[in-house]
């Protein structure tokens, strides 16, 4: 009976799992998105690095709640559960593209156009979208695996490496003047320190 209850209290891949949980993910994304931009219309042009700091901590919740909450929903030990944490982003992605598609751009929420760069059409970046929305919950759930079996693992705690390593780089980047705006960069180290932390994890116990 132990380990029925253990075996159901993780490694969470069913359907109602998997559809529940990628929804509250997709809103909550559609809720950071909201966030950012209202960031970007109050504090204006003349913000500066203030709006850009906003923008990036807008940014680092996002992917963190992208990467982690899947995995804390799915909780995965086993190959099983980190496919349900992968299951649970893809979701998540098209629950926010309805959304999109839905609310945001009927209101012209966005002060910039995506679909000028696919010639008008927003069918160009979903696939895209939803692809990054997978890796990274993919990648969440790997580490959350790697790291639970040497204990209690939480959002914060997974998270927090995987932070930090994003602000370092993000700096990096910024000292070395390469042109990307901070949000940019903190969004691109998130998911390059959350990628090196995964594979290491799976080197240590490969």
């Amino acid at each position: 009976m132990m380990t029925t209850a253990a075996s159901t209290a993780t490694d969470r891949s069913d359907f109602r799992t998997v559809m529940i949980a990628g929804t509250k993910t997709g809103a909550l994304i559609a809720l950071a998105v909201v966030v950012f931009l209202a960031a970007t219309r109050v504090l204006g042009p003349g913000g500066g690095a203030a709006r850009a700091l906003v923008q990036a901590l807008v940014v680092l919740a996002a992917a963190t709640a992208a990467a982690f909450l899947p995995a804390h929903w799915a909780v995965p030990r086993t190959t099983e559960g980190v496919a349900g944490s992968a299951a649970i982003g893809l979701w998540g992605t098209i629950v926010f593209s309805v959304i999109d598609i839905a609310l945001f751009r009927p209101l012209r929420a966005y002060p910039w156009t995506w679909d000028a760069v696919g010639g008008g059409g927003t069918w160009w970046y979903l696939p895209i979208w939803w692809m990054l929305g997978t890796y990274l919950a993919w990648l969440g759930g790997m580490l959350w695996a790697t790291r639970q079996a040497r204990g209690e693992m939480s959002v914060g705690r997974a998270a927090l490496p995987v932070v930090a390593g994003a602000i370092v780089l993000a700096a990096v980047a910024m000292l070395a003047r390469l042109g990307v705006l901070l949000p940019v960069a903190a969004g691109g180290g998130f998911a390059i320190t959350l990628t090196g932390l995964a594979v290491a994890g799976i080197a240590r116990n490969g």
